[in-house]
């Protein structure tokens, strides 16, 4: 929730460093999508494609990935005036399925569902289709999507190790620590969390009223940000 960059870095192994297990990343990028492909299935293919590329980049099987980091393109009104799109779907709508369709994209990738379990009608309305690992950010800035795929691998020799969970509401610490349990590191030692959050859509958190998605002046994904944000702080600051 604070202005900050967060740079990875990957270099070749010393000659005496010896390998173990630990962190190691992998990257691509994917072709550029026309507009009428955006949040379609013809974007979970090409991300899992990228998803597995980036993966055996870095030497890591599907059980082996704890993160996978996308940022994947939205309609702009410009571009859809530009090209005379009248019946594509506005730019937050876009925002939504270009998301969506990444994360599904990290699903097959990696082996969560198969392939033929995912319909263009499921698209961002099977909530029972989802990633454990994938966090997906949409842009005006790109039209392609640009993939990090961070797990630990055996061959490495980094001094980091990741871990990973799954909150199942906004006020959900025991995932919180879990995640950092996995890595089998204390609290204190833990350099980064990220993690993705929006408003529970049902409109309320553990049985109770929430007005996040009422509110006609702050989208409800920057409150679910502070939440989710303050909630982290609290156990790894504590």
């Amino acid at each position: 929730m604070s202005p900050h960059l967060t740079l990875f870095t990957k270099q070749d192994s010393s000659p005496e460093g010896l390998p173990h297990w630990g962190l190691a990343l992998g990257t691509h990028r994917t072709r550029n999508f026309s507009l009428d492909e955006i949040g379609t299935l013809t974007m979970v293919q090409e991300v899992a494609i990228g998803v597995k590329e980036a993966s055996a980049q870095a030497n890591l099987s599907p059980d082996q990935v704890h993160f996978v980091q996308i940022k994947c393109p939205l309609v702009t009104a410009h571009r859809r005036l530009e090209l005379n799109a009248s019946t594509l779907q506005d730019s937050y709508q876009s925002m939504a399925f270009s998301r969506g369709v990444s994360a599904l994209g990290v699903v097959v990738a990696l082996g969560e569902l198969d392939y033929p379990q995912i319909t263009e009608e499921a698209i961002c309305h099977n909530y029972s289709l989802y990633s454990t690992v994938a966090s997906t950010s949409a842009g005006v800035e790109l039209q392609n999507c640009e993939i990090l795929v961070l797990g630990n691998a055996p061959t490495s020799t980094s001094s980091f190790v990741i871990g990973h969970s799954v909150m199942q509401h906004a006020l959900d610490t025991d995932a919180v620590h879990t995640a950092i349990a996995s890595t089998g590191q204390p609290i204190d030692a833990s350099v980064n969390v990220f993690a993705k959050a929006e408003a529970n859509p049902s409109g309320t958190i553990l049985g109770c009223r929430h007005t996040m998605l009422d509110d006609s002046d702050i989208s409800h994904t920057r409150m679910a940000r502070s939440v989710v944000g303050a909630v982290i702080a609290s156990i790894v600051r504590e």
